[in-house]
């Protein structure tokens, strides 16, 4: 089994049991340089909101989009968008990825944005 596959599973079996609650997924991906999270409906298959490293305030602004910091900032601007549209509660999707450093550093900073999961 390749790594590619081993990370695919992980991260299916982790939305399998996201998707079965029926709430609106908050979905984070980090690469090496940047990190990206996107609350997405399932049922209508769409983005409602997004936040990267990548916006333009936040090239000026953060130093690099690959530390903590910068995750922290991501995950309190989503939360900022999202209660501007009016979602309150979502579940956390890590993907394939363990729920440490920039990952969990945007789930602080979401719940501190004032989302709740």
């Amino acid at each position: 089994m390749t790594k590619l596959n081993q990370a695919e599973r992980r991260a299916q079996r982790v939305r399998r049991a996201i998707k079965a609650t029926g709430r609106l997924r908050l979905s984070v991906h980090r690469s090496s340089k940047q990190i990206y999270a996107q609350i997405i409906d399932d049922a209508k298959g769409e983005t409602l909101v997004s936040a990267s490293t990548l916006e333009k305030g936040n090239r000026e602004t953060l130093k690099t989009g690959a530390n903590v910091e910068a995750a922290k900032v991501v995950g309190e601007q989503l939360a900022k968008k999202a209660i501007e549209k009016g979602i309150s509660e979502v579940v956390f999707d890590r993907g394939q990825f363990m729920y440490h450093g920039r990952i969990k550093a945007v789930a602080e900073g979401a719940r501190e944005g004032g989302l709740k999961f």
